[in-house]
């Protein structure tokens, strides 16, 4: 017989080239599985910046007239912008700007926040403009703290785990259940007299060193991460080492000449546990974190945590969403092997064992290979490719029974390749 053609009769007449691309296919998908990320959603990013102005006092017509319609003018030149909505409400104007889809996003926050500078018609009266960009983080865990303490000793505890965390890889963590503190820095005017200072330039200072700001990113694809400048003082003892005037013989720190005092706003929703004050911790990951990763970051920390903290303190983690992921990918895994086994037992029973072993050794083939092509295409291990994986089982698992049984009825027919 003449010989077959196209891709199937290459690799027929080509053992060797057809043993390589296998031997790529599996390399690639073993590549893949140690760089793409595992989380529970897809990664899409949010494209989006909010612009807020606040102007105390005055009326939704006045905001809309001296804020909000002006720097809507000066934003519609931004490029990249695909879509712009704006609110004026009493005191406060916000401004939502949606850019195109490939949109570079800290290049964008550059350019609204140019434009922003620049307009310096507003109000007298108004704040400064808030720039921010809107992030998608996704929750990891939850975790609560609560035990035989006072709220103050709770708080302490509560950001000294907070620092650890973020410290050692997890994104962001919220913290709900405290009461919130006010911190109040008074001045006296004899001093500031005294001193040359007035009471904007302490203010300036104060508001210098209690920021939360993105500086960027770092690195590309899936190891992307974002960088913050973050200096924010959370007690009076932080406060009172601010300095506020140095010189060649002199350095004045705020707590020399101010009188600083943190209390607890009133009337405030506080949580609790069994009677005692608690705290809970929300751990998310940011759009191109890892959740397994983060996960592994908090019980390494747990491990290390629990055994140092008193017997009265009991640290709770629960609505662990990572572990959603990590069901399905047992899932996928258990299956899988357990299809192949029962592929390759009734195999063995029907065809030669050559076969057998050749259509177990396509079903691994096939999964890694759809692992380099999802990695290639900037995809990732989430609940939706894992489901789609699981459906598809199924199909590769007959499909290469059919083949196989196919080429041997071939074969034990004499036809020539």
């Amino acid at each position: 017989m003449r010989r077959r053609r196209g891709v199937i009769g290459f690799f027929v007449h080509h053992r060797v080239a057809a043993n390589l691309v296998m031997l790529v296919m599996l390399l690639g998908g073993v590549l893949a599985l140690t760089r793409m990320n595992m989380q529970f959603f897809p990664t899409f990013a949010l494209d989006i910046v909010s612009v807020r102005v606040v102007w105390s006092g005055a009326s939704a017509e006045d905001v809309e007239q001296g804020i909000t319609d002006p720097l809507e003018q000066r934003l519609r030149s931004v490029d990249g912008l695909k879509k712009m909505t704006s609110t004026s409400a009493q005191s406060v104007s916000s401004i939502t700007l949606e850019f195109h889809e490939g949109t570079d996003p800290m290049q964008a926050l550059d350019d609204v926040n140019q434009q922003v500078d620049e307009f310096t018609n507003l109000p007298a009266d108004a704040e400064e403009p808030q720039v921010t960009r809107i992030e998608r983080y996704e929750p990891v865990a939850r975790l609560l703290v609560y035990g035989d303490v006072d709220r103050r000793e709770l708080r302490d505890l509560s950001y000294r785990f907070e620092d650890e965390l973020l410290e050692q890889g997890i994104d962001r963590v919220e913290i709900s259940g405290l009461p919130e503190q006010q911190i109040s820095i008074d001045v006296p005017v004899e001093r500031l007299e005294t001193l040359g200072l007035s009471l904007e330039q302490i203010a300036d200072r104060v508001a210098s060193i209690s920021r939360d700001l993105p500086a960027g990113m770092m690195a590309q694809q899936d190891a992307t991460r974002e960088l913050r400048a973050v200096e924010q003082r959370r007690s009076a003892q932080a406060f009172e080492d601010v300095t506020v005037l140095s010189g060649e013989r002199i350095q004045l720190r705020l707590g020399d000449i101010a009188i600083i005092r943190q209390e607890a706003r009133d009337n405030q929703m506080t949580l609790s546990r069994n009677g005692y004050p608690a705290a809970e911790f929300v751990l998310q990951r940011a759009e191109n974190g890892d959740s397994l990763a983060s996960a592994q970051v908090l019980d390494d920390w747990l491990e290390k945590t629990r055994p140092t903290l008193p017997p009265s303190l009991t640290l709770e983690v629960y609505d662990q969403s990572w572990q959603l992921l990590n069901d399905r990918i047992s899932l996928l895994v258990n299956n899988g092997l357990g299809g192949l086994v029962l592929v390759v037992c009734l195999l063995y029973l029907f065809l030669p064992g050559r076969v057998a072993v050749w259509v177990a050794i396509g079903i691994p083939t096939a999964f890694l290979a759809s692992m380099a092509v999802l990695w290639g295409i900037g995809g990732s291990i989430n609940m939706i490719s894992l489901f789609a994986l699981i459906m598809a089982l199924g199909v590769i698992v007959d499909d290469a029974i059919v083949v196989g049984e196919d080429a041997d009825a071939h074969a034990r027919m004499g036809e020539e390749s």
